[in-house]
């Protein structure tokens, strides 16, 4: 990677006057080249914390304005866009099947198995994850190895504020059908979301496994079994209820995950 590269791309996000300038071209062209190819990634997890490497969102942001749209005819399939589809998928050891899509700048490693499903630009999927019909997964979210996104899960993308964290969800975790997780929601390792529940910045994530509530802002803990709940908010028309999520049990720890998984659904009846 070029050393510049970096400041390269701050210096036009100051100044878009440099949008004009080739050598600004060519840094940003290689930050996303380098994201489809999983060697620069947006965040990533340092010993316990996760870091945002604001500069690589800036980059994707500035490639936008520098792309043409263009028509794509793939088969008897035409898409009007600016940004190319991810190509390559049989040499990355990528299963792609009809009509999944990951656009350029998005990286899958190797056992990925895409379903009818959607990958934005930015994005990155560990190996071993199953995206499922229907699940689509945002701009820069990062989802970690041998995580199954059940159908219709939406995994909701962030570009800007640039400094603004993506979803994450890290690896070993379950989320259930028609799950939403969005605006910088943290899932961490081994994490059981059931069907339906929908996690933003401002749900209330309940511990009620003891015997007082525990809230969670923005986290669901590690190995937390998950399930939708409501609770009552005053409003000047009346009480009524709102989403929540319910933390109802843990996970038991085991080397076998997928031993551990089935019987986490069946004790806390779980819906996925």
């Amino acid at each position: 990677m070029d050393p510049k590269l970096k400041q390269r791309i701050e210096s036009a996000w100051e100044d878009r006057k440099l949008l004009h300038e080739e050598k600004t071209h060519r840094a940003i062209e290689e930050a996303v080249a380098l994201l489809d190819a999983g060697e620069l990634t947006v965040a990533e997890k340092q010993a316990t914390e996760w870091v945002v490497h604001d500069w690589v969102k800036k980059a994707v942001i500035l490639y936008f304005p520098l792309k043409q749209m263009q028509t794509l005819e793939i088969g008897p399939f035409e898409f009007h866009d600016k940004i190319p589809l991810k190509k390559g998928f049989a040499a990355s050891g990528v299963r792609v099947v009809p009509h999944a899509i990951a656009r350029y700048g998005a990286f899958l490693e190797k056992g990925v198995v895409m379903m009818p499903s959607y990958v934005n630009i930015g994005a990155r999927v560990g190996t071993g994850t199953m995206v499922d019909t229907w699940a689509t997964v945002g701009s820069c979210a990062q989802i970690g190895k041998h995580v199954h996104l059940s159908g219709g899960v939406g995994i909701g993308g962030v570009l800007e504020p640039v400094q603004a964290a993506p979803v994450i969800v890290e690896d070993h975790s379950f989320i259930g059908s028609r799950c939403i997780v969005v605006e910088g929601v943290h899932i961490e390792e081994e994490a059981v979301l059931g069907a339906n529940v929908v996690l933003t910045s401002s749900t209330k994530i309940i511990d009620v496994s003891g015997s007082a509530p525990v809230v969670y802002n923005k986290r669901i803990p590690r190995r937390s079994v998950v399930i939708p709940g409501s609770m009552p908010r005053e409003y000047p028309a009346g009480t009524y209820h709102v989403p929540c999520a319910l933390i109802i049990g843990k996970r038991k720890e085991s080397t076998d995950r997928k031993t551990s998984l089935n019987e986490a659904l069946r004790e806390h009846q779980v819906a996925v």
